[in-house]
């Protein structure tokens, strides 16, 4: 009966939230560019304080959520984390497993395994540390995630795309479009410095337990965030940051970034954010340094900072990168590091000394489509780019055919030849 009157509150402040947003209250800079509170502002102005918060989440904890949690898990592939169980091994006891995390996620007996340290290329000469938690883990996370997630979606912004149900990349790029379209072309190109790494443990608790009264699951939470990498056989502990590679890891920078995001709305400033990548719009030179200032200060309550090199304030004329793309006023095209990345995964498939077989066509076509469909949009101006990919991916596989390299190689292995193997073209997707 307690639980069920708390959700009877809870549904009773929605509603009159609703209400209140249909009465046109007018506000002063509006930063979605309307006259009127919506839902997520009136709902910002009860964070980090929201009453009634999220009670007894932990009776939420039943075998049809862990069963759903672990086939999300199983849809997202991955490696196994320290204790060497893969998810296929993990399937094979699947009731057994799954009947005793239920009980150790209830009673507080939980622990979770330090993660795996994996470090992934991120630039030539710099690596991105990847943290591998272990299967059993991930399928907690996600659970935890799923009870989560509808407590705190009502209350993000509008500009806030990254991973979030039902938006993607390409529908921030496109809001940036359309802000660049009504007159917003200065552009404050902001980069949160380590962002995961150093975002502070108690800010992110903080954040969680406006909303969330279970002390369990507060508890799990600090328990994920506090539980060390294993790196070379040495245990690590955790003091800062919220791991990257955990299931959880993008709610909860969503949870907390989300309080920068109505800082600049209350301002009436536009932006779009795509996780820790942010732009912030602005008419004026003068504005988006009030806007610098502003998130300066605001991320330094959030315990982080921007980093100098790679924050600048530059214009829709000049173009700037974000989400893969290079934006600007004469073309929407690849940024050089995405076209760097693409010619290694190609490189790393099509080995001069390999045999050229349909094996190697499918992975190839694999790359080429996925870089394709998420470049090639209807705004997309790299179509000559594309055309000369596309000669350089032939030139690779004829050296695979023939073992050699030379140019009278083009006469013995045209075009017609690459699509009888069934060879795609990143030509082919774009549009006309």
């Amino acid at each position: 009966m307690k639980y069920a009157s708390h959700q009877m509150a809870r549904s009773d402040l929605l509603r009159s939230i609703r209400w209140l947003a249909k009465q046109q209250v007018p506000t002063a800079g509006c930063g979605t560019g309307g006259g009127s509170f919506t839902l997520g502002e009136i709902s910002m102005a009860l964070f980090p304080t929201a009453k009634p918060k999220a009670h007894s989440l932990t009776g939420r904890i039943t075998q049809p959520l862990l069963h759903a949690a672990f086939k999300a898990v199983q849809r997202n592939r991955g490696a196994a984390g320290i204790d060497k169980v893969s998810i296929n091994m993990f399937e094979n006891n699947l009731a057994e497993n799954l009947a005793a995390l239920e009980r150790d996620l209830k009673d507080g007996s939980f622990n979770p395994f330090p993660l795996r340290r994996k470090w992934i290329p991120k630039e030539p000469g710099k690596f991105r540390p990847l943290g591998i938690p272990a299967v059993r883990d991930r399928v907690a996370q996600e659970a935890l995630r799923r009870l989560l997630h509808p407590i705190f979606e009502p209350l993000f912004h509008d500009a806030s795309f990254g991973f979030r149900p039902g938006r993607n990349c390409h529908q921030a790029l496109e809001r940036v479009l359309k802000l660049h379209a009504e007159g917003y072309r200065v552009v404050l190109d902001a980069d949160i410095k380590g962002f995961f790494d150093n975002l502070p443990l108690a800010i992110i608790k903080e954040a969680v337990a406006a909303q969330v009264a279970d002390g369990n699951i507060l508890r799990l939470i600090e328990k994920f965030l506090r539980c060390g990498v294993m790196e070379d056989g040495v245990f690590k502990p955790t003091t800062v940051g919220t791991p990257q590679g955990g299931v959880i890891s993008p709610l909860l920078a969503n949870i907390v970034l989300n309080h920068l995001d109505w800082r600049l709305h209350q301002h009436g400033l536009r932006l779009v954010r795509y996780a820790d990548d942010l732009v912030v719009l602005c008419q004026t030179r003068a504005q988006a340094e009030e806007a610098l200032t502003l998130v300066t200060q605001t991320l330094s309550e959030l315990g982080l900072t921007l980093s100098p090199e790679k924050t600048r304030i530059t214009t829709y004329g000049k173009g700037y990168s974000f989400l893969g793309f290079v934006m600007s006023s004469r073309s929407r095209r690849m940024r050089d590091k995405s076209q760097r990345k693409f010619q290694d995964k190609v490189r790393a498939l099509t080995v001069r000394s390999h045999n050229l077989d349909a094996a190697v066509i499918e992975k190839l076509n694999q790359v080429i489509r996925g870089t394709a469909h998420y470049f090639a949009t209807r705004w997309f101006t790299g179509r000559h780019l594309f055309r000369k990919l596309d000669c350089w991916i032939r030139r690779r596989v004829r050296c695979m055919k023939f073992k050699r390299f030379g140019y009278h190689d083009n006469r013995r292995w045209r075009v017609k030849q690459a699509e009888q193997l069934g060879l795609l073209r990143l030509e082919s997707f774009c549009w006309s």
